[in-house]
């Protein structure tokens, strides 16, 4: 049988709000309120996972490990990536909510620890679409990197990655250890069966805390107040063509 060009591919997933939720901002403006809500694996970790997935499946990796940083529930997103293919995982646990320099220090510590031959991560987590975890972690790791990755493949110990642009799509060819942040347009993820959720449950999921790394995750930046955007105005029905070009002229002033 022919050895895996890769070893192991670790896939960051984070918890987060469930996207079909309507997101309710606390009375006090100090953040959203997450009690009582549903919380799911955040949509763009689930294509990393599926990709991870997928490269396995093509004979081209050996072993995959999902990780995350947060609170005890976090585990329950880890088993929903070890149902769709992950082979173990890893809770990093805090109650400290950690930002995305903190998250990619704590990755970097992985990842010295695990050595990894490719690290893929969701483009950006939908609660606060920063979008910078995996540029943070493979600047820190001084790994080539891909973003915005639509198509990859693996093969001679390289990935070559389409990456999505504003003018078009861009074709890298990364050597290993390399890092990727995938896009919407990469998979669409598996449907997570009760029978492989079952099975999930027999796969191995270690818990370190957060303090035992000795990793500095404090944070560089305060957030002020959270608030709802404005209610959207009411539409205004015009009778004729000339009455909405008038409208659009002397009132939303955009003609």
């Amino acid at each position: 049988m022919q050895r895996p060009e890769i070893g192991k591919i670790l896939v960051p997933v984070k918890r987060v709000i469930d996207p079909c939720v309507a997101i309710r901002i606390k009375g006090d403006g100090t953040g959203v309120e997450t009690a009582g809500v549903r919380m799911s694996m955040n949509p763009f970790d689930e294509i990393a996972v599926e990709a991870a997935v997928r490269v396995k499946e093509s004979g081209a990796a050996n072993e995959i490990i999902a990780v995350s940083c947060g609170v005890s529930a976090c585990a329950e997103t880890l088993r929903t990536a070890l149902a769709m293919g992950a082979d173990r995982a890893i809770l990093i646990e805090t109650g400290i909510e950690l930002q995305p320099l903190a998250v990619a220090r704590v990755l970097v510590a992985l990842c010295r620890k695990e050595l990894p031959d490719l690290v893929i991560c969701g483009k950006q987590a939908i609660d606060s679409d920063a979008g910078q975890t995996g540029a943070m972690l493979a600047a820190l790791l001084d790994w080539p990197l891909a973003t915005r990755v639509s198509h990859l493949n693996v093969s001679e110990g390289q990935v070559l990655a389409t990456c999505e642009t504003d003018d078009g799509c861009e074709v890298w060819q990364l050597r290993l250890p390399a890092l990727l942040t995938v896009e919407l347009g990469l998979n669409t993820p598996r449907y997570v069966t009760l029978p492989n959720l079952m099975k999930a449950k027999k796969k191995p999921l270690d818990t370190l805390r957060l303090e035992a790394l000795g990793i500095n995750v404090g944070s560089r930046l305060a957030q002020v107040s959270i608030s709802a955007p404005p209610p959207r105005r009411a539409g205004v029905r015009v009778a004729d063509v000339g009455e909405l070009i008038r409208c659009l002229r002397d009132e939303a002033r955009v003609l």
